[in-house]
């Protein structure tokens, strides 16, 4: 199931999600479950604690991240234009439409707490989560 960036900040900030994602990431660790993120997203996550917080507070925060069972897939040329392709489809931003676009391409749920993933409409399999 990828993961969202803000679902990272959710659990670093202790928000009410945050509960939920912790019982994913434990699922994770017990082999019942895949938690993936692209790349792109993970730079995603990393550039809004940066904006937020400093360059310090991001660093620690990606190290708190990093031993977590969250596997971060690269992309390649092919994925870059799916995302693209569903970036148009769906009318997401493009970082979104990476979240969107493995998800599809691992056929798993999106994990998400971000409202404008309701474009993608009730055939798409997204656990919502509080923000």
């Amino acid at each position: 199931m990828p993961l969202m960036p803000a679902l990272c900040m959710s659990l670093l900030q202790d928000k009410p999600s945050a509960r939920k994602v912790t019982e994913l990431l434990k699922q994770a660790m017990n082999g019942q479950a895949r938690v993936l993120m692209s790349a792109v997203n993970y730079g995603e996550a990393y550039g809004i604690i940066l904006r937020e917080y400093g360059r310090d507070r991001a660093t620690t925060a990606m190290n708190a991240v990093n031993p977590l069972p969250i596997d971060v897939l690269n992309i390649t040329l092919k994925e870059a234009i799916r995302a693209a392709e569903v970036k148009h489809k769906y009318k997401l931003y493009y970082a979104d439409s990476f979240a969107a676009a493995l998800a599809l391409e691992q056929k798993a749920t999106l994990v998400t707490s971000d409202s404008d993933f309701r474009k993608l409409g009730h055939g798409f399999p997204v656990l919502w989560l509080k923000a």
